[in-house]
């Protein structure tokens, strides 16, 4: 039973990868992406916008236009990655995560990045962190 479990969650990120990027190419061939609301409403980037862009450029191995398209995030990927790597990790030798004791100061830290970033990408001197 516990293998079932197991199996069918590392079975639902691989169909969930498989949908992102199903999403993506579809969405890149019929130009039918979904507009970030808060950019159609308000005229303002937010912290996300652009991430789409990114991660197709990704797909295509166009590093430097995916950084362009959403720099915190793109830099933010690799860090992600290894923190959830940890975790997985601990918790497949049952043990806690090594930045378990961090991980409040991780997450309160990069909820105010986020907002800063936010703010600076719509002030004209720092257009250059807007999407391209």
């Amino acid at each position: 039973m516990l293998l079932k479990i197991k199996k069918w969650k590392i079975e639902k990120y691989v169909l969930l990868l498989i949908l992102l990027i199903s999403y993506l190419l579809i969405g890149e061939h019929f130009s039918i992406f979904i507009p970030c609301p808060i950019h159609y409403f308000t005229h303002l980037y937010c912290p996300g916008c652009g991430v789409t862009r990114m991660l197709l450029h990704l797909l295509h191995g166009r590093f430097v236009k995916a950084f362009h398209a959403n720099p915190l995030l793109f830099i933010s990927l690799p860090f992600f990655a290894l923190y959830y790597i940890d975790l997985f990790i601990a918790k497949q030798k049952k043990q806690k995560s090594k930045l378990s004791k961090f991980e409040p100061f991780l997450w309160y830290g990069l909820i105010i990045l986020f907002l800063i970033y936010g703010v600076l990408r719509n002030i004209p001197f720092f257009s250059f962190l807007a999407p391209q």
